[in-house]
């Protein structure tokens, strides 16, 4: 049976985390959990959620300086649960990129309805969710991408790299950003990584891999997804 998605929970307050366990296994989605801030960093970097519910008032580490540890590396959306109610720390959530923000005590069928909200926001990529170029085309809704029609097989870690790249469709992504958005925090030096998935990525996508068109490389930098001007994005 398909997962709707995974949502990373994290709460201090173990009944809570009980509690949106349950409603997300009964709605299909996949639950991880966390009670402090450095464990949620720690399974967000090792399970890449699509979305995580955070409580603000966490021992330790508060859960603002989770969302700013998460947006370090990571553009996963955010959706604030906290017993906090003022319009100062719902802007100031918001302002160091939280998503969403529901305050305590709130109604169930609510909150899921915002995590469906924030989860197909994240879905699109900036400009449309299909883009295609002369010699390959991919698709986001379908995690998919095609040559020629036929299906091209990346491996996860291949799509994670080439979604990145292509969301930021003309920006250079920097070594640091790509190793931190696609292996997690604890991996900004292991640029030989990225060679080696990149020369893979090539043969698959590239009409010339030892010539790139596409997924070009900035010496020393990092990498960009260059998008010619007979390429198209489809929004609809």
């Amino acid at each position: 049976m398909s997962v709707a998605g995974r949502v990373l929970v994290v709460d201090d307050d173990p009944r809570i985390r009980k509690a949106l366990e349950v409603n997300l296994r009964a709605r299909g989605y996949a639950a991880d959990l966390a009670a402090t801030g450095d464990q949620a960093l720690r399974i967000a970097a090792r399970r890449h959620p699509d979305v995580v519910v955070l409580d603000l008032g966490l021992p330790g580490m508060d859960g603002l300086e989770v969302v700013q540890g998460l947006r370090g590396w990571s553009t996963v959306p955010i959706v604030v649960l906290s017993g906090r109610d003022t319009e100062a720390a719902k802007v100031r959530a918001l302002d160091l990129g939280a998503d969403d923000y529901v305050t305590k005590p709130f109604a169930v069928d609510e909150l899921f309805a915002r995590l469906r909200a924030v989860m197909r926001r994240a879905v699109m990529p900036e400009g449309g969710g299909v883009v295609a170029t002369p010699d390959f085309t991919i698709d986001f809704t379908a995690k998919e991408a095609t040559r020629g029609g036929e299906p091209v097989r990346l491996t996860p870690r291949q799509w994670s790299i080439v979604e990145v790249l292509v969301r930021n469709t003309d920006r250079l992504v920097t070594h640091e950003q790509l190793l931190r958005e696609v292996w997690g925090p604890a991996y900004v030096k292991e640029t030989n990584y990225l060679r080696v998935y990149m020369t893979q990525i090539r043969r698959r996508l590239e009409p010339v891999p030892s010539r790139p068109r596409y997924f070009t490389t900035e010496p020393g930098m990092g990498f960009r997804f260059r998008l010619p001007p007979e390429a198209a994005r489809d929004g609809a």
